[in-house]
C-alpha cells in the first residue's frame, strides 16, 4: 500500500513538472494584447501592439490586461485539471487492489 502512496504522489510531482512545460494564452482586442502562462499559472509573457498602446488611455490598458490575464489562467485551469483528472483516473486503477479484493 505505502509503494502505491508513493507512486502516486511522484505521479503528482511529475503532472507538475510537465504543467510548468505547457504554455497557454489569453489574448483581447484581436491580439492587442497576448498574455503568455504555464499550466501552472506562471505568468511568462505579455505583449502590448505598440499602435494599440499608443492609441490606449490608462484605463483601458489596465482592463484589458486583467482580462487577457484572466483568460491564461482560465486556461491554465482547464488543462491542470484535465492533467489531474487523468492522472487521478490512472491512480485510481493502480490502488483499486488496496480497497478489497
Amino acid at each position: 500500500m505505502f509503494d502505491k502512496l508513493m507512486a502516486a504522489q511522484q505521479k503528482a510531482e511529475e503532472i507538475k513538472k510537465r504543467l510548468d512545460t505547457v504554455s497557454v494564452y489569453g489574448e483581447v482586442e484581436g491580439g492587442a494584447i497576448k498574455i503568455t502562462a504555464t499550466a501552472n499559472k506562471a505568468i511568462t509573457a505579455v505583449e502590448i501592439d505598440e499602435a494599440f498602446f499608443k492609441q490606449a488611455d490608462k484605463e483601458e490598458l489596465e482592463e484589458l490586461l486583467l482580462t487577457a490575464i484572466n483568460k491564461a489562467l482560465a486556461q491554465a485551469d482547464q488543462v491542470s485539471a484535465t492533467e489531474m483528472q487523468s492522472a487521478t483516473k490512472d491512480m485510481l486503477g493502480g490502488l483499486g487492489g488496496m480497497f478489497g479484493s
